[in-house]
């Protein structure tokens, strides 16, 4: 290789990791087995940090378990990527392509995992499950291995938590303007209607908040677009003709509820809603500081109230109420919620897959994941720990876990994220004042153009 070409690779290698960010520059050290001075080798665990920083639950329980992991030759070291959620997605993709930049372990959201996997980023771990016992024995609730099985049938992720959503609501706020602190809407119009009368008797209080952005992500895609799209008995895929639905009556419904919101002024001004931090605003601020009547959100919102999360607020389980979210006109089954999740995968360009695989094991055992779902608030996946007493006195997860009898879950195809990029865009423009039917015929075109004319169906 001449100089100049050795001079150019090296820049780029620089650039790359410089584009990853901090977090990541360990792995850009091109070492081999052996990190740092004291000889042992180091496994890096890279996942989002969505700004709690060292306060995150998922940074609290790996640096526990990382001091009580008993092999003493392996060190474990936290290599978050501070981002927002979309970003996030972003920045990983471009770290899992190099050995220079891949981690060790990488936390993938369950539907960026079938994305990642047939783009080769994932090392398949099924020989290694078949002789893990847990895996095997019934301890993992068997569903939840749907979301961590990729389109060619190969499992390339342990999961360690799901969740549902719903409406998530303040009883003080309900009680003042007069209604019901138990609170069971039978439709969207009753979600509505509460939000109106919010916004007449208490002016100062944000009636009702939803991920509306492209920067919150796939928080707009799942917890507000698909939550509505479901619930008026619409899908994103047809699985009969294997074809995505780019027209149809649901599809307008949806993006209907998102106007009425916009336009009666019923949500928190836009700058607050296409922000990025969007969902961390309203859960750790406007929530438990009273400002927010109802949010439209998911079951682990709850791990920021805890003594040890990033928003502490004691009182949060007498003052929330958790209500289903309903279909559009009240129709069966009444109620709707997204499942999602996430899982620990060894990047194929991983430098120490046989450690990374051990430490795995570990940390997702039953104790440990235990202490990781009591401490972020998230529902377990493991069958075990669901019937735990200490799983089972937290508040909401009884009612959390009751919402998954209604889950619906994301496509589990390699376009979904692109589609939901498309999603996204679209919520965000009927909320910036685009109309539902031209923000959807947007989609329609956008969509199209990604997955091909033969792969769309219209209804």
């Amino acid at each position: 290789m001449s100089f100049m070409k050795k001079r150019s690779w090296a820049i780029a290698s620089v650039l790359l990791c410089t584009a990853l960010g901090g977090a990541l520059l360990a792995g850009c050290s091109g070492s081999d087995d052996k990190s740092g001075s004291s000889g042992k080798t180091t496994i890096t665990v890279t996942y989002r940090d969505d700004g709690a920083g060292e306060k995150g639950s998922l940074y609290r329980w790996l640096t526990e378990i990382a001091a009580d992991y008993p092999n003493k030759e392996v060190e474990i070291k936290p290599a978050p990527i501070q981002a927002s959620e979309g970003d996030y997605f972003a920045k990983i993709a471009l770290a899992l392509k190099s050995k220079d930049t891949a981690p060790d372990i990488v936390t993938e959201d369950t539907f960026i995992l079938n994305s990642d996997a047939s783009a080769g980023y994932l090392e398949p771990l099924d020989e290694r499950l078949k002789e893990w016992e847990d895996w095997t024995n019934g301890s993992f609730i068997e569903a939840m291995k749907k979301g961590v099985t990729a389109s060619d049938g190969k499992v390339y992720g342990v999961p360690y938590n799901t969740d549902s959503r719903g409406l998530w609501y303040n009883k003080q706020i309900f009680k003042q303007v007069g209604l019901p602190e138990e609170w069971t809407p039978k439709n969207w119009e009753e979600v509505l209607d509460a939000a109106r009368t919010v916004k007449e008797k208490a002016p100062d209080i944000v009636p009702i908040w939803m991920n509306m952005g492209k920067a919150t992500g796939e928080a707009t895609s799942m917890q507000t677009y698909e939550m509505l799209l479901y619930g008026a008995g619409e899908r994103l895929y047809d699985d009969a003709s294997g074809k995505w639905i780019i027209q149809s009556q649901g599809i307008l419904d949806a993006l209907g509820f998102v106007e009425t919101v916009n336009k009666e002024k019923l949500g928190p001004p836009l700058s607050k809603v296409l922000n990025g931090q969007a969902g961390n605003t309203a859960s750790r601020e406007y929530l438990p500081q009273g400002k927010l009547a109802i949010s439209l959100d998911g079951s682990w919102i709850t791990g920021n109230f805890l003594d040890s999360g990033a928003s502490p607020w004691p009182e949060y389980k007498d003052v929330l109420g958790f209500a289903p979210m309903p279909t559009s006109q009240g129709q069966a089954p009444g109620s709707i919620t997204l499942a999602g999740g996430w899982a620990l995968s060894i990047p194929s360009n991983a430098k120490h897959k046989d450690e990374a695989w051990e430490f795995i094991k570990y940390a997702l055992n039953k104790e440990n994941s235990q202490r990781l779902v009591t401490a972020s608030g998230n529902i377990t996946v493991r069958a075990d720990v669901a019937k735990d007493p200490g799983y089972t006195k937290m508040p909401f997860n009884e009612i959390a876990t009751e919402y998954l009898q209604n889950a619906e879950f994301r496509p589990a195809q390699d376009k979904y994220p692109e589609v939901s990029t498309q999603i996204q865009t679209m919520v965000e423009s009927v909320a910036t004042g685009t109309s539902p039917a031209d923000a959807a015929h947007k989609y329609a075109q956008d969509v199209t153009r990604i997955v091909g004319e033969n792969g769309v169906i219209q209804k």
